[in-house]
């Protein structure tokens, strides 16, 4: 005898259930002997679970000087990259197109990272392409700081700014995003008169149309001679 099995899913819950291999619901024993059904006592309240202390510890500690300190050699690039004073063409080309900066082994002070420069002589000799490079530079995995000596033309003249970089890619540890965000107030204070700043957590915020965005929008035409 070949036996039909029914449509489940035209099938009630009750019923359904044991085709799926589920038991099926209880009846209660009250309505078996026909006795009135007895409330059962109601479940004691569920305790409030406790806000998540990590999250108020990164705003808290956002909100807070991390009490960091900054190098005066990282001040004296600052000037040097800022005033373009009347130099010799040897001086100009050891001028710095580009600087990053770390925080020290010890996370108390705001340093220049050994080798991650570019020097305007550099350009067009051993490096192609500066931006590129100077992303190049930026580590995948931590936080930085940078000044860029950013070369854009608009649509009347072309110009030569500096821009401010705080590099926080998605990959850092999160206590190096902590003490690097807590940290930027710092390192500001000593670059007065920075127009420009950006703040970088992957490539694609790196790219030439987002940092054309940031130095004049529309009014941008080319940066570092390539059109945007």
């Amino acid at each position: 005898m070949t036996v039909i099995a029914p449509n489940v899913a035209s099938l009630p819950p009750a019923l359904a259930l044991p085709f799926l291999g589920l038991p099926g619901p209880r009846r209660s024993s009250a309505l078996q002997t026909g006795a009135a059904p007895r409330l059962s006592a109601l479940p004691p309240p569920r305790p409030r679970r406790p806000k998540d202390q990590t999250a108020l510890q990164i705003v808290r500690f956002g909100k807070m000087a991390s009490g960091v300190q900054v190098a005066d050699e990282v001040c004296r690039i600052f000037y040097d990259m800022k005033v373009r004073k009347c130099s010799t063409p040897e001086e100009i080309k050891k001028r710095k197109k580009a600087v990053i900066f770390c925080l020290s082994a010890d996370k108390k002070c705001i340093i220049v990272e050994e080798g991650k420069e570019i020097l305007v002589g550099d350009v067009g000799v051993t490096i192609t392409d500066p931006f590129k490079h100077f992303v190049g530079m930026l580590p995948e995995k931590d936080c930085r700081y940078a000044l860029y000596d950013a070369s854009f033309e608009t649509k009347e003249s072309r110009k030569e700014e500096l821009m401010f970089f705080l590099w926080a890619p998605e990959l850092a540890p999160l206590k190096s995003k902590m003490i690097y965000a807590s940290s930027k107030d710092a390192i500001k204070k000593k670059f007065p008169g920075i127009k420009h700043e950006c703040q970088a957590n992957g490539p694609e915020d790196l790219n030439r149309a987002s940092i054309a965005e940031k130095l004049g929008g529309s009014l941008i035409v080319a940066f570092e001679g390539c059109p945007v």
